[in-house]
């Protein structure tokens, strides 16, 4: 099965009557070697039961097939959704799943996916990340192409200038490093922005809290980045004093930033939250 070149990428987007639109977030790798270069990275196993999300025209889809186990193809374009199959030699392990990847749930799926491969369309890529890892729990692993600014972003650590809200909840899912630069030239339309490869493996979450309460916190933290936690997290705790008591009780000085903390930290904050409204008969907000 060959892969798509440029010419070939357009003459099928015009035999479909595809123009790709920036509402989609549509532009379409017609580079072979960046296709091969990314089904590398991702490090796939025979028997991976793989998800790729946004598959458009089907140039990374080409690249997938032949090294994994079974791909569902998730499309949200009607046209390009019905067109894939043929594109692919209707081969028996795709599967395409028309609809939202941000809708999907475990039950879409005959097989528990074990992988996220994608080039994600940049004004999605964050939430369908975390959507999908929080969904399908059997994702072992993944990766995926984004806007560069976004890798960057997903990739942070602690006290870096992005390190920030997709930094610290992609780190209470997985392990994720950055794993390439992928240049505008191999997209089509050219976009004007670099993109950026992200791998990531799954880990088991970094404390026994539940994921909504650390996230919280994680939200309330960032929502006013340049403040200390005492003060950013007076509003989630209840006022300043008790966000600082609550922040000290987590071993953590209540004058540092959000920016500057560990998911775990986070979670350590979230637990003393916890144990403080059972202590006193509260719920959750």
């Amino acid at each position: 099965m060959s892969l798509l070149g440029p010419v070939e990428v357009r003459e099928l987007a015009g035999r479909l009557g595809i123009r790709p639109t920036k509402t989609l977030g549509q532009n379409f790798v017609h580079d072979p070697n960046t296709v091969r270069r990314i089904v590398r990275a991702a490090d796939l196993d025979p028997d991976d039961i793989v998800v790729e999300v946004g598959p458009g025209l089907g140039s990374l889809t080409l690249g997938l097939l032949p090294v994994v186990g079974r791909l569902y193809a998730v499309e949200i374009d009607p046209v390009l959704a019905a067109a894939l199959p043929e594109t692919a030699g209707h081969d028996p392990k795709l599967t395409v799943i028309e609809g939202d990847a941000l809708r999907l749930r475990d039950g879409d799926f005959a097989q528990a996916p074990t992988a996220l491969v994608a080039n994600l369309p940049y004004n999605v890529a964050v939430p369908v990340v975390l959507h999908l890892l929080a969904t399908l729990p059997s994702l072992r692993h993944g990766l995926v192409m984004v806007q560069k600014e976004v890798a960057d972003r997903l990739t942070a650590g602690p006290g870096s200038k992005v390190y920030g809200v997709p930094s610290v909840k992609l780190a209470w899912f997985a392990d994720a490093r950055p794993a390439g630069r992928v240049p505008p030239s191999v997209f089509w339309p050219v976009p004007n922005v670099d993109s950026g490869l992200v791998a990531f493996t799954r880990h088991e979450p970094p404390a026994a809290v539940p994921r909504k309460e650390v996230f919280a916190v994680v939200d309330a933290a960032f929502a006013q980045r340049r403040k200390t936690l005492r003060a950013a997290l007076s509003g989630w705790a209840g006022g300043p004093t008790a966000a600082a008591d609550l922040v000290q009780a987590a071993g953590i000085d209540p004058g540092l930033r959000g920016e500057q903390l560990t998911v775990a930290q986070f979670a350590r904050i979230a637990s003393r939250r916890g144990e403080a409204d059972r202590a006193t008969g509260s719920v959750w907000p």
